[in-house]
């Protein structure tokens, strides 16, 4: 379930990324503090 976490978590994170690079500032800050709190290594909120 970790490693599960952890993927959805880089690809939220890589895609708030983008989503900043193309314009989207306010959404690609919101995707990447999504994809800090699921992953396994910061506050996930499924545990």
């Amino acid at each position: 379930m970790d490693f599960v976490l952890w993927i959805i978590a880089v690809i939220l994170v890589i895609f708030g990324c983008i989503t900043i690079i193309r314009g989207g500032i306010l959404w690609g800050v919101a995707l990447i503090i999504i994809g800090l709190l699921v992953g396994p290594g910061g506050v996930s909120i499924f545990t």
